[in-house]
């Protein structure tokens, strides 16, 4: 029987080759393009001599190849262990955060996936939330999707507003015994809110709970993870920022969860909602 141990020596050794932050500045570097030790050493503010050694390291870790003109690039291994980097980074600078919050039931292909969420920022407390969510209601111009535990009467008025006047899409998803305020009613009936569902502008679906939610217009989005406890918590979320790097793949991330809650999603049913 082979030794349980020998299942992870390779891993053991990569990991070995990747906990320095050289060479991880490294193999960052070499994403972009081929570079020879001289203008690595000058990228990143290095020695040629730490450069070296530290190219030889990944080189016979097979994760940089050098070819006859001196130029190191990624091997396919390197490439892919790199795609694998921002979800370690985004795990290892939140471990605080993920000390009492978890992924709850969130699909494998989508945990997979979390690095997409590296480069965000950490939005804390409720009040702070319902403002980024506000604020992010009124700059769209495409669309509103949500799916959050809870309707607070201040979101409703300001998504109505949007959607009435700009006239557009509002998808939302809510769980059943969802808490809406009393006075919601009487501001939906102000507004004419069934015009709205009749002509398509707002679609609504119900779940059973929810636990992660993300809330996202064309270009911004926010993800909310539930505590240890599996209850859904809005008092902190992560956003993507129009002025980082991987926007993209954020608010794709945020964008693909909500369209798969929603095709597995059931018919609106009034009569769940909780009224506080």
């Amino acid at each position: 029987m082979e030794d349980a141990g020998s299942v992870f020596e390779d891993s053991e050794k990569t990991f070995i080759e990747l906990s320095n932050s050289q060479r991880l500045q490294i193999i960052n570097a070499l994403r972009s393009s081929s570079m020879n030790l001289t203008l690595i050493a000058k990228h990143l503010g290095i020695t040629m001599q730490e450069a070296h050694r530290n190219f030889n390291r990944l080189v016979e870790a097979g994760i940089v190849s050098k070819d006859s003109s001196g130029s190191y690039s990624l091997t396919t291994f390197g490439n892919t262990i790199m795609t694998q980097i921002p979800s370690i980074n985004f795990l290892s600078k939140n471990k605080n955060y993920f000390s009492d919050h978890y992924f709850a039931d969130l699909p494998m292909k989508f945990v997979q996936r979390i690095g997409s969420l590296d480069n965000s920022q950490y939005i804390q407390g409720f009040v702070a939330v319902m403002e980024e969510i506000k604020e992010m209601y009124r700059h769209s111009e495409e669309y509103i999707f949500g799916m959050i535990p809870q309707v607070p009467l201040d979101l409703m008025e300001v998504a109505a507003k949007i959607v009435k006047e700009r006239k557009i899409k509002f998808n939302y998803i809510l769980p059943k015994n969802a808490a809406v305020p009393k006075k919601g009613k009487d501001f939906l009936n102000e507004i004419n809110f069934p015009e709205l569902l009749k002509n398509g502008l707002v679609e609504r679906k119900m779940v059973e709970e929810v636990k992660v939610s993300v809330v996202l217009n064309e270009k911004k989005a926010l993800v909310m993870f539930p505590n240890i406890k599996g209850e859904s918590d809005m008092n902190g979320a992560f956003s993507n920022s129009f002025h980082k790097e991987n926007n993209e793949l954020f608010h794709e991330w945020c964008l693909d969860y909500f369209r798969y809650n929603w095709l597995n999603s059931k018919p609106f049913d009034n009569s769940k909602l909780r009224e506080v």
